[in-house]
């Protein structure tokens, strides 16, 4: 009987195989450094004598978007071709934070940046602190936002986040005779290399006017709206990179512009500045993070900032879906989940079904069975007062042909639905309604969020329980099942990998490197809690991480 022997490894083969992973990122910190020095040249359009560290932190986001577009494209059209359900999140903030060393941390390339810059003589943390902090939110609403666009992206979810593309984000703080005083925050007065426009996809938003009934022949009536004014919706795409670049998802932010850019004929006539009146009126809604509404035209302008988003975000995602289905709605529930983050985005439900009933002819009914079945609700408030509520003569004025359709959603559902279940209690069908009656007569935003959408979720356990319990204890009973809850969690790629390399070091030598992806691995350093050189080790990185 032969007998094979397995050879042992030559201490030369031994030496190739570890100097192969070497040799091949010594070639990726050679590649990436080439390519930021090509984009220096050609796409900034600058040397490397002369450039400044924001000319530096561009070029390092050109070489990085080179892979970070092409995974973009891969991934869009493997989706397109799939036909894929694809969940749509509407929110009116989206705390994405500085997105360059994520991004790099994302692809697993921060190591190779950071060493490409090096032999340039640069400090990748000095570069990339040119980046404008993206802050398109107000705390923890924004930042949940952002971490699930991270994890539905990691996660190869298909996606799209919407919201607005503010010219102003959160305020930046500065102190001037010992006093705070807040000051706009322009992220990008001069432009970001992190974002890209797309023309091809404007949106024109109707507003304001007022709604008739036509009859057609065959004696069916119809609402038509005749809008007052019409705002340009344009669409700025910013790359959420999953983690290893699993898969691209994309936060699409509406930026508003006039219609018309310049009246030629008031300008020529003397009218400087009024001949940019449409221009400036159309460019406010996109202009503040959550503008003061303690004056009339503040809410106004709140609520009109609501459904310029919406609708542009409606339009767009019936845009996408009719190149497949070619306007049949049949399949629309079963490809298209649309998640309202908090109330802000609750129009939307009105907008989709004018859409459909006015745009598409889609019947009353059809369009409700749509809705129902497409839209799901995160709450963020148990109190009744900070619940969102908007003067029923503002919809009047902005959007007559929502009211109507929102009147006549409160009809079934107190008729059909709260009648059924408690007869000739007047009491709950006041407290269920969405029109809240009173001196100044409102629409209840979150009440028309729960009956319509087919899950609504708090952010934590206790608060989801409370939210069933105590804030919406009728509809519960209504629909028992429609409450669930999603812990508002956060991205351990941005908090711990990318913060904080020191701990995540340990974390990869003791739960191996894929516990960005389950952090259930983690437990494994619970046995070296007391082992004296792990202790050292998990002090020694709290100290360097606060030495200046």
């Amino acid at each position: 009987m032969v007998t094979k022997s397995t050879p042992k490894k030559t201490t030369t083969q031994s030496n190739a195989v570890k100097a192969a992973p070497v040799a091949d990122y010594k070639q990726n910190v050679a590649k990436f450094k080439e390519s930021v020095l090509n984009h220096l040249r050609t796409t900034i359009g600058t040397s490397p004598a002369k450039a400044s560290k924001l000319a530096w932190w561009q070029a390092v986001v050109a070489a990085a978007n080179e892979d970070i577009f092409g995974r973009l494209t891969d991934t869009q059209e493997t989706h397109a071709k799939n036909d894929t359900r694809a969940v749509h999140y509407l929110s009116a903030e989206f705390l994405m934070g500085r997105l360059t060393i994520n991004n790099l941390t994302n692809l697993e390339k921060f190591d190779i940046a950071r060493d490409a810059l090096k032999e340039l003589g640069l400090d990748i943390n000095e570069v990339c602190e040119e980046e404008p902090d993206m802050a398109l939110g107000n705390g923890g609403l924004g930042r949940l936002a952002a971490c699930f666009m991270d994890s539905l992206a990691t996660c190869k979810y298909p996606c799209v986040g919407y919201g607005i593309h503010y010219e102003n984000g959160l305020f930046r703080q500065e102190i001037r005779g010992g006093k705070q005083v807040e000051r706009p925050d322009s992220w990008r007065e001069y432009g970001s290399p992190l974002e890209v426009c797309r023309p091809e996809s404007i949106q024109n938003v109707p507003l304001g006017g007022y709604v008739d009934k036509q009859t057609a022949p065959d004696g069916s009536v119809s609402s038509v709206w005749h809008p007052a004014t019409i705002i340009k919706g344009v669409p700025w795409d910013i790359p959420v990179v999953g983690y290893r670049g699993s898969s691209v998802a994309i936060l699409r932010l509406w930026e508003s512009r006039s219609t018309e850019q310049f009246n030629w004929d008031v300008f020529n006539a003397g009218g400087y500045v009024d001949a940019q009146a449409e221009k400036s009126l159309a460019e406010t809604v996109s202009k503040v993070l959550y503008p003061n509404d303690s004056t009339e035209a503040g809410k106004e302008l709140r609520l009109t900032q609501q459904y310029f988003f919406c609708a542009c975000s409606l339009r767009d995602i019936l845009r996408r879906y009719n190149r497949t289905h070619h306007h049949d709605y049949s399949e629309f529930a079963k490809k298209i989940v649309i998640q309202l983050n908090d109330t802000h985005p609750t129009i939307a439900i009105p907008e989709l079904m004018r859409l459909l009933i006015d745009e598409e002819g889609l019947s009353f009914d059809a369009a409700w069975d749509i809705a129902q079945k497409s839209f799901n609700y995160t709450n963020h408030t148990l109190l009744p007062e900070a619940l969102e509520k908007w003067p029923v003569y503002i919809f009047e004025k902005l959007l007559p042909r929502h009211l109507e359709i929102i009147y006549e959603i409160n009809y079934h559902f107190l008729n059909d639905v709260v009648e059924k279940k408690w007869p000739g209690n007047n009491d709950i069908k006041a407290k269920l309604s969405i029109i809240e009656e009173g001196e100044c007569r409102k629409v209840r935003m979150a009440n028309l969020c729960v009956i319509t959408s087919g899950k609504v979720n708090g952010v934590a356990k206790i608060h989801s329980k409370l939210v069933k319990e105590d804030l919406f204890p009728e509809y519960a009973e209504l629909w028992p099942n429609k409450f669930c809850n999603v812990t508002n969690g956060v991205t351990p790629r941005r908090w711990l990998l990318a913060c904080n390399p020191g701990l995540a070091n340990i974390y990869n030598e003791v739960s191996g490197k894929d516990w960005p992806l389950n952090l259930d691995e983690c437990e494994k350093l619970k046995k070296f809690a007391d082992n004296k050189d792990y202790q050292d080790r998990f002090m020694k990185v709290k100290h360097d991480n606060k030495v200046v």
